[in-house]
């Protein structure tokens, strides 16, 4: 139980605990993950017959992460120490994990919200939506992402080689688990109103915030590669519908003017994508994201020599364009440029321009990757000296 001044309702839980596993029948132990309380809390523990482990870093996934750790039992169940879930009904969490699951997760809305327990605002948009997301980016099965009661085996905590030491722990578990292809699950349960006086620790905005911002940075699919693809496709279908003449759609009159943004469309979509590759790199090595083989075949196939050569293709294909340009003026009667040659000189800098802009990004792109790999295998070799 990760605690932060739970006096009010932490000797009920411990008890709660304690009963179920006398009455289970199965060996285990209680551990309180200290984050640094003021009101007592940690001797309430002691007291009581838990085991407290000190956490000196502030955050919720701080402290489970070094409660986590510091369990010595094959399974382990964390949950809340605010009184809001019933510790007294465990048995289908430790029956899933002897079913052989990783991961089980409580779901809330299944199994039921007492009033009073969750605000409309988590209840009907914040948590539904989050978990939507989830689901929708990394294919997970869990409809509640964010139940604070789960249950998990020893040796998938450590495979997920969790990171994060907010409120977003609990999003990184699911996140984590569904990516490195562990069997996850859900078990119907109830959440009560907390027992505490005071407000909670959760606070909307913030943490909701947070937990968003986690699914979109582990999933540069949906943050990068999707919307940089969509718009490149359509800059470069405005490009080449535009590129005979100006057109009419709608009503309205596209000619260079829409070129010009269209190009927009394609260089910002191409950075996009790259910075989609960059972030899986880091990811992968970083070991946020598991390995993957896409990933692991572009790393292999791709070179800094290679980017380079793509990126000088591309530049000397946007210097031609424009050496194209420059020759159309200069071959234009009294050196004037009616607006028939206005228009084919500047379809041609339209596309000069971007090539040589994505060529130069490709080029930088690739010696950022080169030295994104270079550092990761150093540190990689570094830290296998060590051991």
């Amino acid at each position: 139980m990760p605690c932060l001044n739970e006096a009010e309702t932490l000797e009920t839980c411990i008890r709660k605990a304690f009963t179920w596993i006398a009455a289970s029948g199965i060996q285990g132990e209680v551990i309180i993950a200290d984050n640094g309380s003021t009101d007592g809390s940690a001797e309430i523990a002691r007291r009581c017959g838990a085991r407290v482990e000190r956490v000196p870093k502030r955050g919720y996934g701080a402290a489970l992460i070094a409660g986590c750790k510091a369990a010595a039992g094959k399974y382990i169940i964390m949950g809340d120490a605010d009184d809001s879930y019933n510790f007294l009904d465990l048995d289908a969490f430790v029956a899933r994990l002897r079913d052989g699951y990783d991961l089980v997760m409580g779901n809330r809305f299944s199994g039921g919200i007492m009033p009073g327990a969750m605000k409309p605002l988590h209840r009907y948009f914040g948590n539904p939506f989050l978990s939507l997301v989830g689901r929708a980016f990394f294919g997970s099965p869990i409809r509640d992402f964010h139940c604070g009661l789960r249950a998990f085996s020893s040796d998938a905590f450590h495979r997920m080689q969790l990171q994060t030491t907010g409120m977003e722990f609990a999003s990184e578990m699911v996140v984590s688990a569904t990516l490195r292809k562990m069997r996850v699950t859900e078990v119907p349960c109830v959440l009560y109103p907390d027992g505490r006086s005071r407000a909670p620790h959760l606070r909307s905005f913030r943490d909701g915030w947070r937990h968003l911002r986690f699914l979109l940075m582990f999933s540069p699919r949906w943050l990068f590669l999707y919307p940089g693809l969509t718009l490149s496709a359509l800059g470069l279908a405005l490009l080449i519908a535009l590129t005979p003449g100006g057109q009419v759609l709608l009503g309205f009159g596209l000619d260079i003017h829409t070129m010009a943004w269209a190009a927009c469309f394609v260089a910002l979509g191409f950075q996009m994508v790259l910075f989609a590759t960059l972030t899986r790199v880091i990811g992968l090595r970083a070991g946020f994201l598991p390995p993957h083989s896409a990933g692991t075949f572009w790393r292999r196939r791709f070179s800094l020599e290679m980017g380079l050569a793509i990126g000088a293709v591309m530049m000397l294909g946007g210097m031609i364009c424009g050496l194209l340009a420059v020759y159309g003026w200069q071959t234009s009667p009294n050196q004037e440029i009616g607006q028939a040659l206005l228009r084919y000189t500047m379809r041609l800098v339209i596309y000069s321009t971007m090539l040589v802009t994505l060529g130069a990004e490709t080029v930088l792109f690739s010696f950022v990757f080169s030295i994104i790999d270079l550092v990761a295998n150093r540190i990689g070799a570094a830290g296998s000296q060590h051991e």
